[in-house]
């Protein structure tokens, strides 16, 4: 499969314009419009956006948080992590490789990556050597994750709901 040139999108505009056209014509829950413009008010100069370009015209994208290992509830040992959001290819860009350079590109930072798998996209993210995790209610609140674990690294033991609910305050 060919690899693209994924690049960091810059907050700004031009950008926004580019989010637009994927609104017109993408998934309505992928959208990342709002994001985008909160990042343009809060001046992020460190665009969580990640896209390719076909020519001239933004074909795919992605967003990807760094979340602390404080808030680590998916891996062992528990480390800052990437989660990947709201990865969209427009449609008649899709099959070209454009989502797996972007998921490949996530895994270059060698950090565990989890995602949720939106639109029946879990063979998707299967293929990209993601593994559905164990469903803990309590963490994942309605949520499908999926994980990608880089070597070394495993999935974090989840108490068993039924042991924390026999527990008393001391």
């Amino acid at each position: 499969m060919t690899k693209h040139n994924v690049k960091r999108l810059l907050v700004n505009y031009k950008t926004l314009e580019e989010f637009n056209n994927f609104k017109e014509i993408g998934a309505q829950e992928l959208s990342m419009k709002e994001e985008l413009e909160e990042n343009i008010i809060e001046n992020d100069s460190e665009s969580p956006f990640y896209g390719i370009y076909y020519g001239d015209r933004l074909v795919a994208r992605m967003c990807l948080y760094k979340i602390d290992q404080k808030f680590d509830r998916y891996f062992d040992p528990p480390q800052d992590y990437l989660e990947l959001w709201k990865l969209e290819v427009l449609e008649p860009y899709r099959n070209k490789g454009f989502g797996e350079s972007l998921v490949d590109h996530a895994k270059s930072f060698n950090l565990p990556v989890k995602t949720n798998a939106r639109q029946r996209s879990d063979r998707f993210w299967e293929k990209m050597g993601f593994e559905a995790v164990e469903y803990n209610p309590e963490r994942d609140r309605g949520e499908n994750p999926y994980v990608w674990y880089p070597a070394g690294v495993q999935a974090q033991e989840q108490p068993d709901s039924s042991d924390t609910a026999n527990l008393s305050p001391e």
